[in-house]
């Protein structure tokens, strides 16, 4: 396993989302040197502290274990990120803008 490569994509990822390295270590209870240490790969992370850094940047676990992305973890990426910078107003009609669009699809696939 290559624990330099999972830290790259977990910074990746968190640089997405415009969180910090401090932010992530304090909503799953690791210290920032720690964090810091999973980053570079200088130190290995328990299942249970990846499973906890996954769900804080919205991915699969197989996102930062693998080399292969799927297209539909792509897509919420980009949205989340879209997301990020909207004020509740534009996040709102955004939102909406998503669920008519999955809706005319599915009448679209289902006819």
């Amino acid at each position: 396993m290559d624990y330099y490569k999972i830290g790259q994509k977990i910074r990746q990822y968190r640089k997405a989302l415009g969180l910090s390295q401090e932010q992530v270590a304090e909503q799953i209870g690791i210290s920032v040197t720690h964090m810091s240490h999973i980053e570079t790969g200088n130190t290995k992370l328990s299942l249970q502290v990846l499973v906890d850094i996954a769900k804080i940047l919205n991915v699969q676990t197989d996102d930062l274990l693998f080399d292969t992305k799927n297209d539909k973890t792509i897509a919420i990426q980009e949205i989340a990120e879209t997301l990020e910078t909207c004020d509740a107003q534009q996040a709102k009609i955004i939102t909406d803008l998503v669920k008519a669009t999955k809706v005319a699809l599915d009448k679209h696939i289902t006819n």
